[in-house]
């Protein structure tokens, strides 16, 4: 079974489209477990229409606003399945994400994740097969990615940024690494509510250091790059 894991915070419009591309998928033996960061919109007027939708399959909890981290790691430990993926409530899952990204990982017995490219909204994010020495360079694989629960070591809730890249890091360092699937399957929403993740343009990193975002960014990094000895 495969244990999808959302972490959300004021994102009741995305979680809509979120769930709604759930119920289409091809592969349905699996558990929607929906954490709710402390949020203070109208999520639970989106739960209650989906668990008439999904019955026993959707399960909801809250908890005081800790972070994206926090609440993946409390949908980890709740979770069943031999498989997780943890899906940003701004993700918008193609019908057959599921069921590929776990065919892929059967059929690469010793990977411990699988992994896809990806629109941003209208760009693509088109990645490659899986490099760890890439990967210590930078941060390529998005954390809704298919993963062996065995292999899973937890989020850093220390970290305000770059869990993601933390988590693939960190699984190296164990020995474990993933499988690229060459195909789009999600899409982020980039409109409307904040969401967990944000991005801008690789050329604000290089021509605006001044700016507030890139100097988190760069802030960020660096305590990645003491943390893995990078």
């Amino acid at each position: 079974m495969i244990s999808i894991i959302i972490p959300i915070y004021n994102q009741a419009e995305h979680l809509d489209n979120c769930l709604a591309s759930i119920k289409k998928q091809t592969y349905d033996k699996s558990e929607i477990i929906v954490v709710d960061d402390g949020s203070t919109d109208d999520i639970k007027i989106v739960i209650n229409k989906y668990q008439r939708v999904f019955g026993f399959k959707i399960s909801y909890f809250e908890q005081e606003n800790r972070r994206a981290s926090a609440a993946r790691n409390r949908g980890a430990k709740i979770a069943k399945g031999e498989y997780l993926i943890f899906c940003d409530a701004d993700i918008i899952l193609e019908p057959n994400m599921l069921e590929l990204m776990l065919k892929t990982l059967r059929e690469n017995s010793s990977a411990s994740f699988c992994y896809s490219s990806f629109l941003w909204g209208r760009k693509k994010f088109i990645l490659w097969p899986y490099d760890a020495k890439k990967l210590k360079q930078l941060p390529y694989i998005n954390t809704a990615s298919l993963i062996r629960r065995e292999h899973f070591p937890g989020f850093d809730e220390k970290l305000k940024r770059f869990q993601d890249w933390d988590l693939w890091l960190t699984m190296a360092e164990a020995g474990h690494h993933g499988v690229w699937l060459n195909q789009f399957l999600y899409k982020v929403n980039t409109g409307g509510a904040q969401t967990m993740s944000h991005w801008l343009p690789s050329s604000a990193y290089k021509f605006l250091p001044f700016l507030p975002a890139v100097k988190r960014y760069n802030l960020a990094k660096a305590i990645i790059i003491k943390k893995h000895n990078l």
